[in-house]
């Protein structure tokens, strides 16, 4: 039996020698071959693209939305006449037929055709049911509204690899959210290359953009844009911005810029209509700067309202400047609500002198001066303040009244609306809620960057700024009946070294109601020709939006 057993012994040992062989021949040998083979036969990995999440203002009005289109694509394994289908494929699509020639003639499972093919197109090629020819779901950026709040939501364009991108406002700075996640779908073919099934797991599968709700309302944007498109076109500005926001919460309620642009047709633009101005641009802003400062000087009790300037005789020298009211008139004597009611520089040059240094940082700090807001939009910029040890004594006095200092609008809304708000400054912020896929929505809540100065400060100065309003140089054109706190802004820019007395930035930044604000507003027109003053140009402006503001919440006038 000895033998027996050596003979199936061996034989065994052989046939698994023999298997061993053969493996090695397949894994190592053959390796190469057989993964392509094997890749050929499996099937294709496609990448779906998620749907990029939409923009709808307060009252749910899609802003920014999406229009279904299409992508063609076809296996040229499955097509026989390739010439034939070529043909047809460029005449329905207008697509050059070399190109696509070109395409069928590879030897691949999948080849895209053309993108953002609409639905009617689709239909026509549907019905000639080309064989090997499909189509993939794919999602254009639509603006319902056109060029409304163009520069607020930025638009969408593409990457360096072909790939949907924000850039600009909303759309910038919420890109990654909106966009959501890609999937990968893996198509899987027989031995023919036909498709026999299109799997995808949970680790690859595509997330939709989540949707973004707005603080935005609708109806005061259209407003703002109305009425800051017919003053510069009044006024011969260069251009002009109205910004909008509830003191209360930080709720950017509207921010118009013009001119602006169609986010649908944006490359037609030039660029520099994309950047957002009201965050964006810096600006010296004059004397809408001067309730900051006279603010600061009254919550550290250096003044009080009936404080006697004894500088404001006429101009006052500081560090070999000779520093002049903007109208060479003077009041000796005046008192702190007079030198806001007059915008006297010289006045302002004494609170500034009675801050100090010291308390002028300390305060500019906290009312967001030359940092950022944290405003949820991309390009916002900021100019840091100056190092105490590179300020002159000239730069302090002009501070005082706005000028030699750098700022953008949002930072001038968001510190008055810290005056309406009891001293409490918000952080500005556009979007309310984020939704996702599934309908779920998260709110953003109002968030407090400071509290620069106490409540009682905040009512005294918002009683002073009322004064100006009433009694100021824009008394022409308040609303009677109303109580608005408010303060106009003419500041000079600076050209070539000095500063060009007939090229402004006018502004008007105000409150109302003023012992309970529902909108603190900023408005700002650049380089106007018909008068270089706020109180001539943007006052009208303000006062007219606030019109229909005051209309719109239902506030009745109380007196006159």
């Amino acid at each position: 039996m000895t033998w027996r057993y050596r003979l199936v012994f061996f034989g065994i040992v052989f046939l698994f020698l023999l298997v061993v062989a053969r493996l090695f021949y397949w894994q190592v040998v053959k390796a190469s071959e057989l993964s392509l083979l094997g890749q050929q036969q499996y099937g294709t990995t496609t990448t779906i693209t998620p749907r990029r999440g939409e923009i709808e203002t307060s009252d749910g009005f899609p802003i920014a939305a999406n229009k279904i289109t299409y992508q063609v694509f076809a296996n040229p394994k499955e097509i026989g006449n390739k010439g034939e289908v070529a043909a047809v494929l460029a005449s329905t699509l207008q697509v050059d037929i070399a190109t696509i020639s070109a395409s069928l003639a590879l030897d691949k499972f999948w080849v895209p055709i053309k993108s953002n093919v609409d639905a009617k197109t689709k239909q026509q090629l549907e019905q000639l049911k080309l064989p090997g020819v499909g189509f993939n779901d794919q999602y254009q950026r639509f603006y319902p509204e056109a060029s409304m709040a163009a520069q607020l939501l930025g638009f969408v364009g593409k990457d360096n690899n072909g790939n949907d991108k924000g850039y600009f406002g909303l759309e910038g700075f919420y890109d990654r959210l909106l966009s959501g996640k890609g999937g990968l779908a893996v198509e899987v073919h027989d031995a023919f290359g036909r498709p026999i099934l299109a799997k995808m797991n949970d680790a690859t599968a595509e997330t939709d953009g989540a949707n973004l709700i707005l603080n935005i309302d609708r109806s005061i944007q259209f407003l703002a844009e109305q009425k800051i498109k017919e003053g510069v076109e009044q006024y011969g500005a260069a251009s002009g911005m109205v910004g909008i926001m509830d003191p209360k919460t930080g709720a950017i309620l509207a921010m118009a810029t013009y001119p602006n642009f169609d986010p649908r047709s944006y490359q037609d633009y030039s660029d520099v209509l994309y950047r957002n101005g009201f965050v964006s641009d810096l600006y010296e802003p004059g004397s809408t700067f001067k309730p900051l400062v006279m603010s600061a000087a009254l919550n550290s009790k250096l003044v009080t309202p009936d404080t006697k300037c004894n500088a404001c005789a006429g101009p006052v020298s500081v560090g070999g400047y000779d520093l002049e009211t903007w109208d060479n008139k003077y009041f000796p004597n005046t008192n702190m609500i007079d030198v806001i009611q007059h915008s006297d520089n010289t006045g302002m040059v004494f609170v500034a002198q009675k801050l100090g240094l010291d308390g002028m940082i300390n305060y500019l700090g906290k009312f967001g001066i030359g940092d950022y807001t944290g405003i949820d939009l991309q390009g916002e910029v900021s100019a840091v303040l100056k190092p105490k040890n590179e300020w002159y004594a000239v730069d302090l006095a002009t501070t005082g009244f706005g000028q030699g200092i750098s700022v953008t609008p949002i930072e001038i809304l968001d510190a008055v609306g810290a005056i309406a708000n009891d001293g409490v400054r918000m952080e500005p912020q556009v979007v309310s809620a984020v939704e996702d896929g599934e309908g779920n929505r998260t709110k953003i809540q109002p968030k407090v960057l400071d509290t620069p100065i106490d409540s009682q400060t905040a009512k005294v100065m918002s009683e002073i700024m009322v004064n100006a309003v009433n009694k100021g140089e824009a008394s022409w054109v308040r609303l009677k009946g109303y109580s608005i706190a408010g303060k106009t802004g003419t500041a000079s820019i600076p050209v070539s070294g000095h500063y060009d007395p007939n090229q402004t930035i006018a502004s008007f930044v105000g409150f109302a109601p003023s012992n309970n604000p529902k909108f603190v507003m900023l408005v700002i027109l650049n380089r106007p020709t018909s008068s270089i003053y706020g109180a001539e140009t943007a006052a009208p402006i303000f006062f007219d939006i606030a019109k229909s503001l005051l209309g719109y919440y239902g506030i009745p006038p109380e007196g006159n």
